[in-house]
């Protein structure tokens, strides 16, 4: 009887033009959802101001961060009077020596706020970032956006894309439409011979190991930590309309997948 009603469901399916979604490769093995009290320090801790171009407005000022409505909120803000010696400062978390990330799935549902200045990314370095100083061990961007745009950049880094300048021998990158001022899920699959990029749920963007390359062509296959962080101003994303700070990244979860044995 249970065959038959299978049978049955498969058919009517199948007239709908549409056959059962086969079980899922993935299993979760690690996510927060932010609903707690507190940021869990276990996994997370706030970045810290350093001299790359993105992380030189980093804070860890309380203003700067909060939990409303089980979402992490990431502020970039004006700086308040007589605190800080930059005009501007903002929040970013990372799960550097605390959570590694090798392989397997990450996705981050999140909603973007649109300002002149703008630049929330969420992304992945080298967990044994001493080791594998940037850009050896590779970067990957999941996603990043700027000002009001409509897309999302997806792109990966390298010795063999900065260095050496091969940026298009695979390509390293791409942009896909996401629904501005709305949730989007942010997504990469993480292969020994592929990265693979995804917005909502659809494939976006891949970038493979080449047969022929040498070996700085590919160094995505270790371990990385996660960093999400709403980041404002610098010479890509361009100058900071004070009439649009402050402005959020909403971030709902954080997930990780790794593949069914």
């Amino acid at each position: 009887m249970l065959k038959q009603l299978f049978l049955a469901a498969a058919a009517a399916l199948s007239l709908a033009g549409c056959t059962p979604e086969p079980a899922s490769k993935w299993q979760l093995v690690w996510e927060d959802d932010f609903d707690g009290a507190a940021v869990d320090t276990a996994s997370w801790s706030k970045i810290p101001r350093k001299h790359p171009e993105w992380a030189r407005k980093m804070s860890d000022n309380p203003l700067c961060y909060d939990l409303r409505d089980g979402n992490l909120i990431l502020r970039a803000i004006e700086t308040p009077e007589g605190t800080d010696t930059v005009e501007y400062i903002t929040g970013g978390l990372y799960t550097k020596g605390k959570r590694a990330f090798h392989g397997g799935r990450i996705e981050v549902r999140a909603r973007l706020h649109g300002a002149k200045g703008a630049w929330p990314a969420i992304w992945l370095l080298p967990f044994e970032e001493e080791k594998y100083p940037w850009p050896t061990g590779g970067e990957i961007d999941i996603m990043e956006h700027l000002n009001y745009d409509t897309i999302a950049y997806q792109t990966v880094h390298s010795y063999y894309t900065n260095n050496l300048g091969r940026k298009q021998d695979p390509p390293q990158g791409s942009t896909a439409p996401i629904l501005p001022e709305d949730y989007n899920v942010y997504g990469v699959e993480m292969y020994p011979d592929s990265v693979v990029f995804f917005i909502n749920g659809r494939r976006t963007f891949m970038y493979p190991r080449t047969a022929d390359g040498p070996e700085e062509q590919f160094p995505f296959d270790r371990p990385y930590y996660l960093l999400v962080d709403m980041q404002l101003g610098g010479r890509w994303v361009g100058a900071i309309d004070p009439q649009d700070v402050p402005v959020e990244m909403e971030v709902d979860w954080v997930r990780y997948y790794r593949e069914r044995e």
